[in-house]
Order: C-alpha cells, then sequence, then structure tokens
C-alpha cells in the first residue's frame, strides 16, 4: 500500500475513533427515532438480518475512504464497520491511546503503528525521545488475541516487546520492522522459535544489538511457512549453515534479503536450493576471504541467476566486486526492481548491465552511476514509475556527481515516471522544468538540493521557477520536498497549484513568513508539514492555526520561533499537542537573549492529549 494512502487510512481511523455514533442525519438526539414515529425521517434499518448482508458487504470493502464514508450513515452502519474492519494503520502512536483503538475496533487482524516523525531519519531527533511498543503491545495483547500482522515504523521496540507480542498471539504469521531500535538479535529469536505460523520476518533499515544469539537456528525443525526473510540490516554474523537448512525447508519463500556476512559463494548455494525467489537482496557482493587467492574455482554464478526464473526483484550489493555484477545478466531482463542504493558503481561498470534492464520499472541507486548511468537508465527503462538518487557523500560542501544533465534525461527517456528522490549537488530551472513537461502524470517529487539556499546551477538564479512548473504541471502531486534558493514566489506557486498536495517537506528555503502563510492558506489537503533550517517564524507559524488542527503533524526545526508563540498555539488549540525540545543535556546553558528560543517544534493532533512518557527535554506546552 502506498504510503499517501495509508496516510488517509490514518486520518480516517483518527476520525472514527472520535466520533460517537449518529443519532440522526443531524447528529442530534430525536425522541421519534427512539419510537419509531412515521412522521420522523425513516431510520435506518437495525434488523440482525440487515446487519448480517451488511457485514457480509463491507467485508469486500478495502478502501478507507469508502469505509470512512459507511460509517456515518447511521448507528446500524457505524457498529458493522467497525466489527468488520481487520486492518488499521495509526500514522503517529501518540495520535490517540491503545485503548481507543481496542475500544472502537474489535476484530484488528493487522496493525501498521508509526512512531517518529521522518526527519529522525536525519539525527533530528535526540536519543530517547519515545515511541514506544509496549503499551501497544500491552493492550493488543489482550484485545486481539488473533492478531496476524504488526508493521512498526520508527518505534522504540524491547525484546521483552517482542517476547510478549510471540507469547500473545498464537495465530501470528507477519512482523516487520521498519527503522526501528531497542531490540536484539535475542528478541529476534523468540520471534522465530515461538510464532509457528510465521510467512513474514522482515527487519529493514533497523537497529540490531548483537546479542551473540544464533537466531536463524530458532526456527522450529520441519517445513516452515516462511515467505519473507529480510535482515540486511543486521551488523553481525549469521549462521550460515542454519540459514542454509532453513531455506532448504522452506518451500514457499520468496523474498530472502540477507546481510553483508553472506558472501557471494554463499550466496549461491542459497540460490541453487531455492529457485523459486522472486526478490533477492544478495548482502555482500564479494568473494569471501576465505577462498580468495588459494586457486579453488568459483561456482558459476550466472547458471545460479539463470535457474531463479521467477526473480524480479534484485537489491544487496554490499561490498561489491565489480567483476561479479556481469553474473546478474542472465536475469536482468526479467528484473521490475533493482535496488543499488548500497553498491558504489561507476559508470563504466554500471552502464552494461542496465541496458539489459527493460522491464524495470522501480530504481534505487547512488549517485556515483554518475550523469552518464542516468542517461543510459532514461535510455532503456521506459516503464520507470519509481527513480530513487541517493549521495555517496552526504556532506553539504561535496562535489555530487549527479546534477540537472542526468535529471533532464530521465525526465525525457521515462515519461511513465511516477514518484522521484533525488540527491544532487547541481540543479537548474529547466531540467526541473523539463520533467514537469514530460512527466504529468508524477504523484511524488522529492528534490534535495544539498547545500544551503544552493541557485540555479547555471543562472545563478532562485529555484523558483522550476518548482513552480512542478506544481503546476504535475496535476497529481501529493508529496513535495523542495530545496535550494527560493523566494515567497516559488512557496505562492505551491500554495496556488498544490491543491492534492498531503505531505511538503522544506529543507534551507525561503525568504519570508510569507511563504509559510501561503502554504497553510492555500493547500486544502496539507497533512504532513516538515521544515528545517528555514527563515520561517511565529508570524507564519500563527498563519495556520485553523489548519493544524486538520493536519497530522507539523515539525520545525531550526527555524526562527519563539517559546510564547507556540504556547498561544497550544492555548488555542486544545486538541493539537505542541512539543518544544532541543539538547538532551540537561546541563546545557541557555544565553538569557536566547531563552525563547525553540530550536524544535513538534505539534500533533491527538484524541487522547498529552502523552505521559515524555522524557525531561521534552516540554509539552
Amino acid at each position: 500500500m502506498a504510503e499517501e494512502d495509508l496516510s488517509e487510512m490514518a486520518k480516517d481511523v483518527e476520525l472514527h475513533l472520535k466520533l460517537d455514533p449518529p443519532l440522526s442525519a443531524n447528529n442530534k438526539p430525536s425522541r421519534s427515532f427512539k419510537t419509531s414515529s412515521s412522521s420522523s425521517p425513516p431510520p435506518c434499518d437495525t434488523s440482525h438480518v440487515l446487519e448480517n448482508v451488511l457485514e457480509n458487504v463491507l467485508k469486500f470493502l478495502e478502501s478507507r475512504r469508502d469505509r470512512n464514508a459507511v460509517s456515518l450513515v447511521c448507528r446500524s452502519w457505524y457498529r458493522v464497520e467497525a466489527q468488520t474492519r481487520s486492518e488499521v494503520f495509526i500514522g503517529n502512536c501518540y495520535s490517540l491511546s491503545p485503548a481507543r483503538l481496542a475500544r472502537r475496533f474489535t476484530r484488528v487482524r493487522s496493525l501498521f503503528l508509526k512512531g517518529k516523525p521522518r526527519f529522525a531519519d536525519f539525527n533530528l531527533m535526540p536519543p530517547d525521545w519515545g515511541a514506544r511498543f509496549a503499551p501497544w503491545v500491552a493492550v493488543t495483547a489482550k484485545a486481539y488475541p488473533w492478531l496476524e500482522k504488526v508493521t512498526l515504523k520508527r518505534m522504540f521496540v524491547t525484546d521483552d516487546d517482542l517476547a510478549l507480542l510471540a507469547a500473545s498471539f498464537p495465530g501470528f504469521k507477519e512482523l516487520v520492522l521498519l527503522c526501528c531500535e531497542g531490540f536484539g538479535t535475542s528478541g529476534v529469536a523468540v520471534v522465530a522459535n515461538k510464532c509457528r505460523q510465521l510467512k513474514v520476518l522482515d527487519l529493514i533499515e533497523s537497529e540490531v544489538t548483537d546479542d551473540e544469539v544464533d537466531w536463524i537456528s530458532c526456527f522450529p525443525e520441519g517445513e516452515t511457512h516462511l515467505e519473507s526473510l529480510s535482515f540486511d540490516c543486521v551488523e553481525s554474523p549469521i549462521n550460515f549453515k542454519a540459514l542454509e537448512r532453513l531455506v532448504v525447508r522452506s518451500p514457499f519463500l520468496k523474498k530472502l534479503r540477507t546481510n553483508r556476512f553472506v558472501s557471494l559463494e554463499e550466496l549461491h548455494r542459497l540460490m541453487v536450493r531455492a529457485p523459486q525467489l522472486t526478490s533477492l537482496g544478495t548482502g555482500s557482493f564479494s568473494s569471501s576471504t576465505e577462498n580468495a587467492g588459494q586457486g579453488e574455482q568459483e561456482p558459476d554464478y550466472a547458471s545460479a541467476f539463470r535457474a531463479c526464473r521467477s526473480l524480479v526483484c534484485l537489491s544487496g550489493f554490499r561490498e561489491l566486486a565489480a567483476e561479479y555484477l556481469p553474473a546478474i545478466s542472465p536475469v536482468c531482463a526479467n528484473l521490475t526492481s533493482i535496488n543499488f542504493s548500497y553498491a558504489n558503481i561507476s559508470p563504466d561498470v554500471f552502464r552494461p548491465i542496465i541496458r539489459n534492464c527493460h522491464n524495470v520499472r522501480v530504481f534505487w541507486a547512488l549517485d556515483s552511476i554518475c550523469d552518464e548511468g542516468l542517461q543510459a537508465v532514461a535510455a532503456t527503462c521506459k516503464e520507470l514509475r519509481e527513480l530513487r538518487i541517493f549521495p555517496f557523500d552526504p556532506s553539504e560542501d561535496s562535489e555530487g556527481p549527479v546534477s540537472g544533465l542526468g535529471l533532464q534525461a530521465i525526465s525525457e527517456g521515462c515519461r511513465k515516471l511516477e514518484s522521484i528522490l533525488y540527491f544532487c549537488q547541481r540543479m537548474t530551472n529547466v531540467a526541473v522544468t523539463a520533467m514537469s513537461e514530460n512527466c504529468p502524470q508524477l504523484t511524488v517529487f522529492r528534490l534535495c538540493i544539498m547545500g544551503r539556499h544552493r541557485p540555479d546551477h547555471v543562472t545563478g538564479k532562485p529555484m523558483d521557477d522550476g518548482f513552480g512548473a512542478i506544481v503546476k504541471n504535475c496535476k497529481k502531486l501529493t508529496r513535495l520536498a523542495v530545496s535550494g534558493l527560493l523566494t515567497d514566489k516559488a512557496f505562492s506557486l505551491i500554495g496556488e497549484y498544490g491543491k492534492l498536495i498531503r505531505t511538503l517537506s522544506v529543507a534551507f528555503a525561503g525568504d519570508s513568513d510569507m511563504g509559510l502563510r501561503y502554504i497553510l492558506e492555500g493547500c486544502p489537503k496539507l497533512e504532513k508539514l516538515e521544515i528545517r533550517d528555514s527563515p520561517f517564524g511565529d508570524a507564519g507559524l500563527r498563519s495556520g492555526m485553523h489548519r493544524y488542527n486538520d493536519m497530522r503533524f507539523v515539525w520545525m526545526s531550526s527555524c526562527r520561533l519563539s517559546r510564547g508563540s507556540c504556547s498561544d498555539i497550544a492555548r488555542a488549540l486544545p486538541s493539537v499537542v505542541v512539543e518544544v525540545f532541543g539538547s538532551d543535556d540537561d546541563d546545557v546553558d541557555v544565553d538569557e537573549d536566547n531563552a525563547d528560543y525553540v530550536e524544535i517544534l513538534y505539534m500533533y493532533r491527538s484524541l487522547d492529549g498529552p502523552r505521559k512518557d515524555a522524557p525531561k527535554f521534552v516540554t509539552i506546552l
């Protein structure tokens, strides 16, 4: 499910949890409703027959918007919708309490829960801020013993949490931990051992502590139900023989992503034993130290890839040895997704590979492929829908190897593009404008020009025209990230044309408070606003007072905010939690002139008021 869809679902869930069951069409108690008087508006038929029919119909209704509409029809439909909702997405773990969730929805089988805001990925969130899974697993263990799936993102998860999860849900099948922390291989071992029906165990970009536990060996003996196993983020060696045995007795395994401690020779053995794989994360794509220089004949890696006829997704390639990359050539024609975001590949090595990948729809890579590599992608990948280019060197003063030339080439060659994330140091208005004209189906455009307030690389002018063209020409745009030298003109255009934008990220950009006002007054569907290192202050913040009740969150760091202004927001909007914080060091001396300065503002709507687990360095106004 796309992140934009999940965002909508989160808003709907909060709406459902807040509303009382409607009593009549005008939401007012009616005496005629109780007595079923013929003079009153015809009430909804609440007979058991109708409820049973409605329940069977709603089981097939997956759209959260449709479910939202259904729940507001009348009391009976409200109740039946709650009873048939099996999947719940919560975009902010502090937007409501676990108890409220359990009261509202009684048959949940799948829970997706998000914790910290996205800027935590850039080390902007202090350690130990919160987002603990403990209260959620404690409540769901009692409320939903039949729970089958849990997906957590940016949550603090402990080994005890995982142990309780494994012990509480006998039919548990799927655990996905995205960008989580706090747990180790001990907790993973308990899940592997206790969850006998486990189908999915995906650890993705999470921090996993090495407890020196052989967690791979903890899976029960005999044939498993595993369909997906991902542990590429685990920075500790694994028992390869146990992994090999596990793969052999997992006939339904379709997705396997190994960590860098799995060598290319070991990967070959796994592929031979699991030719049914559709998604493979290669781990270390280089020869093991033990076999290097011993004169042993290396396996035929190309034959192993050729035997995996169903393989459509490739990732990994950590510690890549370029001479082995041609081994993937036999599967290139079938690939729909390639992730080279951990591989430092030169254009000369990259081009012969990508020229065979005509069906790729999703492509991630480091900027080491240079503009020349992007030109090769543009010439070959005509079906491309999603592109992400990450920096090999993320420092602001580095001279990045990709620029507007690569972006313009992509726009001209990949006209079906729908989503792009592009890190660079040099960009031009011409290239961004070309992207808007050639790829009008874009729903996500995230351009991160590293460095502060960088103008058009050729003309030296602000990047206003480029971003203005994006919001004008890309009518379906729902997510936008802007950076570089921007004036109020750019934000005026975003407010005027960005009517579908739900998520807006601003970094090192802006001219005055008018820019923020244009956004808050002009983007009616804005839900998530992230701003860092920009010159927006109190006046800009106050201009959105009428919007914050309807937004999921606002994050502003290193701007020009005062505590007094943030306090005004908190007093005026009791359903919005306003947190201010900076350093978590209690001994830091604060200059009197800066005592009112707010380093970080994070505010979000909540149905249950301020959280109870805020650390000392967080002040809730």
